[in-house]
């Protein structure tokens, strides 16, 4: 072959390897994947702690016998709604009557000696002053209705303590109100210290919280409370109104309390709530949940970043604080004006190349 046959061809076989060098270069550069973004921004976040709180009415009254005696009637049932003044129990008062009964019958006897004294006394004032009867005889005449008098209001003050007393065995609701558990029975032998029932007015409540003696310098009245869902969802907006002066015992908590406003179908007594108590607010960087990558329990985010190359999206990581609404708020790793990618970020990888669009 001469060297005028071989030049063509050696001509063709570099066009052709300069062509594949130029699609294996065009096929090895990444298309760049188009992403939606957020720009960072500060908003008002709360510093805030959850609680475990007691809803509790200013109206409860634990219904407790002032007499010993048997139960004859219980008249109500738990759940029932009273009024004041509405009989509740019945306690067995036949001895307590009789006692009354005895007491009137002393009364009338009283009042009848009284009476003839009283007449005796006139009579002996008259024969005296007729220089019939002695002076001596008079005197003790005053005497006698004297001491009949006394004993005559004696009785009837007892008379009307016993009847007090016998109004103990008719036990009756001290206000409208929802009528508690009942733990006694019909034929029970109750006395002072039994607890018969509870009464409370299920309005004008207030939130017990007992707050760690770690936070104590930072109780103030005033502070914001939110009662929530468990979820966390907001369902009703309180402040303290009250700060105990003293440590309990129990807790090792301080108690503060917070009037309640929500509707009765929201909040009964002695319902178990989350308050949240907001100490502070302060404007923080917050980013969206969806732009959040969680690995070994670390969290990430992919932010845009400009390079030589191109626009390609970094991995990033943070540091979170508490959800706000649909967002995170950030502790650390974020600053405001960042642009984190918020689609498709489980197909990226750091480095790779990015399109941001609207």
């Amino acid at each position: 072959m001469t060297k005028f046959a071989i030049l063509p061809a050696i001509l063709a076989l570099g066009l052709n390897t300069a062509c594949n060098k130029t699609e294996a270069k065009n096929a090895a550069a990444p298309q760049a994947m188009p992403v939606k973004t957020e720009t960072i921004n500060l908003s008002a976040v709360a510093q805030q702690d959850e609680y475990v709180s007691t809803i509790k009415s200013r109206r409860s009254a634990t219904i407790q016998p002032q007499v010993d005696g048997t139960l004859t009637a219980i008249r109500v049932k738990s759940g029932d709604h009273v009024r004041g003044g509405q009989v509740l129990m019945t306690i067995d008062p036949l001895k307590q009557q009789a006692t009354v009964d005895q007491t009137r019958s002393t009364v009338a006897q009283k009042k009848a000696t009284y009476d003839y004294n009283k007449i005796e006394v006139s009579r002996q004032q008259k024969l005296y002053e007729g220089g019939v009867a002695s002076k001596q005889d008079y005197e003790i005449a005053v005497q006698n209705f004297e001491n009949a008098k006394a004993d005559w209001q004696a009785a009837d003050a007892s008379l009307i303590t016993q009847q007090r007393q016998l109004a103990y065995y008719t036990l009756t609701a001290p206000f409208d109100g929802l009528v508690g558990d009942i733990p006694v029975h019909l034929g029970d032998y109750v006395s002072s210290q039994t607890v018969l029932t509870t009464v409370d007015e299920n309005a004008d409540l207030e939130a017990y919280i007992y707050i760690p003696t770690e936070k104590a310098a930072n109780i103030r009245m005033g502070l914001p409370v939110q009662i929530v869902t468990s979820r966390g969802d907001p369902i009703d907006s309180t402040k303290i109104d009250f700060i105990s002066q003293q440590v309990d015992n129990g807790t090792q908590g301080i108690l503060v309390k917070a009037p309640v406003h929500g509707t009765l179908d929201q909040f009964r007594t002695a319902q178990l709530v989350k308050a949240r108590v907001i100490w502070s607010t302060a404007p923080t960087p917050t980013v969206p949940v969806l732009a959040v990558t969680r690995i070994g329990g670390q969290s990430f985010v992919y932010v845009v970043a400009d390079e030589s190359s191109g626009t390609v999206a970094k991995q990033r990581a943070v540091t979170l604080g508490d959800t706000v609404g649909n967002d995170y708020a950030v502790k650390d790793g974020l600053k405001p004006g960042d642009k984190v990618i918020v689609s498709g970020i489980q197909f990226l990888v750091d480095g790779a190349p990015v399109h941001p669009i609207s």
